[in-house]
């Protein structure tokens, strides 16, 4: 096979994807899509309703509707392309193509690692300190938080994909995955990846040890807080305000562990092996907990959920 590298011209990388019967194919192509389109729908509602309605005009609603931005990205990054694979007979990518959606995912990725360490220290400062919450959590304070944690995954993105894309790709330049996934692609090079093993296990303690001590250690003080309120209701009403961001965080860092708990490379014998576990972690995480998202900070959440109805009754009204 002809040798494949960042600057060669071959035409790039061949996904193979979930399965190879069109019946699979078929049935996958239908569900990702309903899930794609419920992802762009939800989030993009909440992100309508945390601009348009004053009252969530907050700390809290302006760090959800970056979450939910965030979503739409990281899934449109990736969710056409597994949706035309599906399509399509040969899943090819070019190399400048997939080096721009390994990017993408890994920002997204990262972002969200620490955005929702800042939600949590949100959380903490609402409930354990609410008298000093309008002076620490001010405009000029979590907007600068979100754009420092947007920021900090763009930077590590930049420098796992270019680690990545100088490595040399000889021989094999098959990708038994959905789409460009830098450890899916890593185990293509025909070197030493070392130092790309490394820096992602520094990664791995950066953006999922540091921020999971962080909001554990937020959530013991919010725990114990809570703990001391005197009444049911206020115990009640202080819980539902941290639940969507606790189920949030057990899902995305639960994932993300069982993602990127090794770095893999290939076998002795040289074989990109793969199970079908390594296949649907990812798009566990890339979709399905996308799709979650708006649904959790919605089905407990009041105000959201009464944002939603006004901005519906405005547009039936209009019309």
């Amino acid at each position: 096979m002809e040798k494949a590298n960042w600057s060669s011209p071959v035409a790039g990388f061949i996904l193979l994807g979930l399965s190879d019967d069109p019946g699979l194919e078929k049935i996958f192509f239908v569900l990702i899509l309903v899930m794609y389109l419920v992802i762009l729908l939800g989030n993009g509602v909440l992100i309508l309703v945390t601009i348009l309605d004053s009252r969530l005009h907050t700390p809290m609603y302006f760090f959800l509707g970056n979450l939910s931005f965030l979503d739409i990205c990281y899934t449109t990054s990736s969710v056409p392309l597994v949706l035309d694979g599906f399509l399509t007979p040969r899943k090819t990518i070019s190399f400048s193509a997939c080096a721009v959606q390994m990017f993408l995912s890994f920002t997204m990725g990262a972002t969200e690692c620490v955005l929702l360490g800042m939600m949590a220290f949100d959380r903490y400062v609402a409930i354990c300190n609410p008298l000093r919450y309008p002076v620490v959590m001010s405009k000029a304070a979590y907007v600068p938080m979100a754009v420092s944690s947007w920021a900090i995954g763009g930077t590590a993105s930049v420098v796992h994909t270019s680690l990545t894309i100088q490595l040399p790709f000889c021989g094999n330049n098959v990708i038994n995955h959905l789409a460009c996934e830098i450890l899916a692609v890593l185990r293509l090079a025909c070197v030493d990846i070392s130092i790309n093993v490394i820096s992602m296990g520094v990664t791995n303690v950066i953006f999922l040890g540091v921020p999971v001590l962080f909001i554990s250690v937020s959530y013991v003080f919010i725990i114990a807080t809570i703990l001391r309120i005197p009444s049911a209701e206020g115990r009640r009403k202080a819980f539902s305000t941290c639940s969507a961001h606790f189920t949030v965080v057990v899902i995305f860092y639960g994932t993300l562990f069982f993602m990127y708990r090794k770095p893999k490379s290939k076998d002795s014998l040289g074989d990109n092996k793969e199970d079908l576990s390594d296949k649907l972690i990812p798009l566990f995480y890339g979709v399905v907990t996308p799709m979650l998202n708006p649904i959790i900070y919605s089905l407990r959440n009041k105000d959201v959920k009464s944002a939603v109805w006004n901005l519906m009754s405005q547009k039936c009204f209009t019309r």
